[in-house]
């Protein structure tokens, strides 16, 4: 896949464009991703991501860290934080702004170290891509876990894109194809998981985690944590 959204975030740390970030998808007109977003300070971030953050302990993993916001948040709070991201553009963005600890990797190919606490956020358990590759996932993240070790992820029940149709019995109604588009640049059309409270719980359970949902916003949106029962 081309790093269009490595150069897009390499370009607006860098100040070298004014061009603007763009997602197509399947369900209407394509929409313009603010790339700010990927900049946030704390005092910008919703409740759900603030939650996450302070549930932080141990040596931390943050998966999809994209620009590196989040990581350099628990940086200056003096967790032991690595930042994790498979894109070279944002990877060579969060050695510039200082973050300290910095894996180019894809995670489900990722097995050097394990960690006290996983970190999903902005919607990250998307890169599962569909609810076979969740199991995938969670079964590779539960292998990454130290002993007491949690996974934080924040994700969100989308069915309300489906008001007044059918939803989907080809697939999981979650399961959402994007492409991203920047300066005429296009990746090659993707899929990215939303993924209900029910649904995630069942599967998680099924191998062996405990859930519980620690934040629920009026949008749908939710912050969970994942925990292995001790014995």
């Amino acid at each position: 896949m081309n790093d269009v959204l490595g150069q897009a975030l390499f370009d607006y740390y860098h100040h070298r464009s004014r061009s603007k970030l763009f997602i197509h998808n399947q369900y209407g007109e394509k929409e313009i991703m603010p790339i700010a977003a990927f900049f946030r300070e704390e005092y910008d971030m919703p409740d759900i991501e603030w939650l996450a953050l302070e549930r932080c302990e141990g040596k931390v993993l943050d998966i999809g860290a994209g620009a590196g916001s989040h990581a350099l948040i628990l940086q200056e709070k003096g967790i032991d934080v690595f930042a994790m991201d498979i894109s070279p553009l944002a990877v060579e963005v969060m050695r510039a702004r200082n973050v300290a600890n910095i894996i180019e990797a894809d995670i489900f190919q990722y097995h050097q170290q394990k960690y006290d606490t996983l970190l999903l956020l902005m919607n990250g358990i998307g890169l599962a891509g569909n609810i076979e590759q969740l199991k995938t996932l969670l079964l590779h993240c539960k292998i990454l876990l130290n002993n007491g070790g949690r996974l934080l992820f924040d994700s969100s029940d989308i069915s309300y894109l489906y008001e007044g149709r059918s939803l989907p019995d080809d697939r999981y109604f979650g399961e959402i194809s994007y492409q991203y588009e920047y300066k005429k640049q296009k990746t090659e059309w993707f899929q990215w998981l939303y993924v209900d409270e029910h649904t995630v719980k069942k599967i998680a359970e099924s191998i062996g985690f405990e859930m519980e949902v620690l934040l629920e916003d009026e949008f749908g949106q939710y912050l969970a944590q994942l925990t292995i029962p001790t014995t």
